[in-house]
């Protein structure tokens, strides 16, 4: 039986490319010339790895559910999930206080506000970590974004511009440490090489335990 194909996006890129969402939906990026045969050929050719990918994600726990942003919702930050709570009277729309409290007034824009407290505190946060360790090496840092990427976690210009998710945020501290170090470590070596990494495991020795914890739960780091 042919797979499901749930969206064709079309663009000037050169090949197909198959996708399969943390919602467990199948997307094909293809070229604008290929026809719809040549895709549904090509689904058909990796169907054994759709229904394997479909079938990890629907076998996660905890799933992600996409939030409402009502009483008693948890959202994660730094690692750890704190309750929301709708209020009635407060000086600002959001607030945190070893919870959050939102103006109930405020829950149609609760998601941006959201978006722009995580936004924030990410920038602390990261910066701050990004400081910290480039001391230890002596790493020279240009400036640092935050980004609205999905899940390209950091990125590192050549003329020395970190960049991060405000996703990362909602990370354990040690993820978000991780993520930090792999991208000053690109500041030296712009490659994944042996010298890469061995930057890496000197700043951070059990690395690979946070890069297994970012692949097995990036889902969960968004609302």
């Amino acid at each position: 039986m042919q797979v499901k194909i749930d969206k064709i996006i079309r663009s000037k890129r050169k090949t197909i490319a198959l996708q399969l969402t943390d919602e467990a939906t199948l997307i094909v990026k293809a070229p604008f010339e290929v026809s719809e045969e040549t895709i549904n050929n090509v689904v058909f050719k990796h169907q054994k790895w759709v229904e394997k990918k479909k079938n990890e994600v629907l076998s996660r726990d905890p799933k992600f559910v996409e939030k409402e942003f009502v009483n008693g919702e948890g959202f994660l930050y730094i690692g750890k999930s704190y309750k929301l709570k709708i209020v009635n009277e407060q000086d600002i729309p959001l607030k945190f206080d070893n919870g959050f409290f939102l103006l109930k007034e405020y829950q149609p824009t609760a998601k941006q506000l959201f978006v722009n407290w995580y936004k924030e505190k990410a920038y602390e946060k990261i910066s701050e970590r990004a400081e910290w360790y480039a001391r230890q090496r002596g790493f020279v840092i240009n400036n640092i974004n935050i980004t609205d990427a999905n899940i390209r976690w950091g990125s590192c210009s050549p003329k020395g511009n970190l960049n991060f998710s405000w996703r990362l945020i909602m990370a354990p501290l040690s993820v978000i440490d991780y993520v930090v170090v792999h991208e000053l470590a690109h500041l030296e070596q712009r490659n994944h090489s042996k010298a890469f990494w061995s930057i890496v495991k000197m700043l951070l020795p059990d690395y690979e335990k946070s890069n297994d914890w970012l692949k097995d739960n990036h889902y969960l780091l968004k609302i």
